[in-house]
Order: structure tokens, then sequence, then C-alpha cells
């Protein structure tokens, strides 16, 4: 018989397990990956070839897969696994997406009958449901490759409306649901930028900008971007 608690669980843990880091283009994100002791950044887009890092570059979902396999054949050496870019990894997953689409009943035929056709053309946005289910698939098994996951995200802009008033926002660059649902599941979003010759890093959520952290010693904070005070387990 299950015992339920009587008085408050300590936390386990005051560190991010999921984080995703999201900025301009050649903001430093990468850079400041490098330096994270212990992280093996798995490079999907070539941003870590004038970085000296613990890195492996991957061309596509086959490789990843193997890097992922052997990762847990090496018994989860990295406390900290990179992931640069999720950016990168939606738009691979795009194959993926029509596999899965393939494997039903009424798609079936959809390479046969469409040919060079993007999974993305079904009507009524359907692909974008099998896009979502297969990047999900992606993260939910990447997430087990180490302790620490950290995501690397492009920044999009985008219009909201405030206060009757079109405004720029920051946002992560995903595809639709595929940004709420993976903003959910991270325990920290940090918006990269510089100030100066600092690269900083925003966890402060605002109508503006998409950040924010379940983690009380981040929450709300502004600071030069510095892995000792967001690791601090």
């Amino acid at each position: 018989m299950m015992e339920l608690p009587t008085e408050k669980v300590p936390a386990s843990r005051k560190s991010p397990k999921n984080m995703i880091i999201y900025g301009p283009p050649k903001i430093g994100k990468t850079s400041a990956l490098s330096t994270l002791e212990d992280c093996l950044i798995i490079d999907l887009e070539e941003g870590s070839d004038m970085l000296d890092a613990l890195k492996v570059k991957v061309n596509n979902l086959t490789e990843l897969t193997e890097v992922g396999k052997q990762i847990i054949k090496d018994g989860k050496p990295y406390k900290y696994v990179a992931i640069d870019t999720i950016s990168k990894l939606e738009e691979w997953c795009e194959e993926d997406a029509k596999k899965l689409y393939m494997a039903t009943p009424m798609g079936k035929d959809f390479d046969t009958k469409n040919p060079g056709m993007s999974i993305l053309s079904l009507p009524m946005g359907g692909g974008y449901y099998y896009l979502r289910k297969a990047f999900m698939k992606w993260i939910a098994n990447l997430n087990k490759l180490a302790d620490h996951i950290i995501l690397v995200g492009h920044l999009k802009d985008k219009m909201v409306n405030k206060k009757g008033k079109e405004v720029s926002a920051k946002d992560l660059a995903l595809t639709g649901k595929i940004t709420e649902i993976t903003c959910s599941n991270a325990d920290a979003i940090g918006y990269v930028y510089r100030e100066g010759e600092d690269t900083c890093i925003s966890f402060n959520s605002s109508d503006n900008i998409n950040a924010g952290s379940r983690c009380d010693h981040l929450k709300g904070k502004e600071m030069v971007l510095d892995w000792s005070k967001i690791f601090i387990d």
C-alpha cells in the first residue's frame, strides 16, 4: 500500500534539468556553451566549427541516433548535453513526420499520390500534428542522454497586440504549438543577448520576451551569462 506524505517533501534539485537558450545569430550562445565544463555540444548547424569545444557534428537524424546510442552505451558520461540547434532538429523532423503519417491508413499512399510534397502541405494543418509528434518524440529521447539537457534555438520576432497596438515580441523560432509545448516542458528559458562586450541572459518574462524559470534562483533574473550561477547543485 502506498504511503502518502503527511508533511512537505524537500526539493530534490535546484538547477534546471531541461533548459532552453535562444537569441539572435552569432550572439555567443555556442561560444558560451563551449565554456561549460563537461558539456557535450551536439552540433546540427556547424556553429561550433571555429570553437575549441567538447563537440560532435551530426548532419541528419541517422547520425543523431548513432550519437545518442553511443552516449547511452558509454554510460552517459556527460553531465550536460546541448542540442545546437532545435530549430534545425525541427526541420529534420519533417521526414519523420511524413513516415508517421504514411503509417496510417489515410496516409499510406501519400508519397505515391504526392511525389515530393511536404507533409506540412496537408489540408487543415494536419501535417503539423505529425511534425509535433515527431519532434516531441526526439526531445523525449534526447532528454535521456544526461542529467541536464540544454536546447539551443534561434530567435523569431513576432507581432503581438498590446493595449490595442501591434508590438514586436521575441520568441523561440519553432513552429506553432511546438514552441508552446517545448517551452512548457522546460525548467528554464533564457533569452541571450549582448551588452557591450558581455554575453548576457535574461530569465525575466515579459510581454516582449518569452523567458522564465521554475528555479527560484533564476526567476526574473538578468545577468552576464555565468553557468556557475545557473547550475548551482
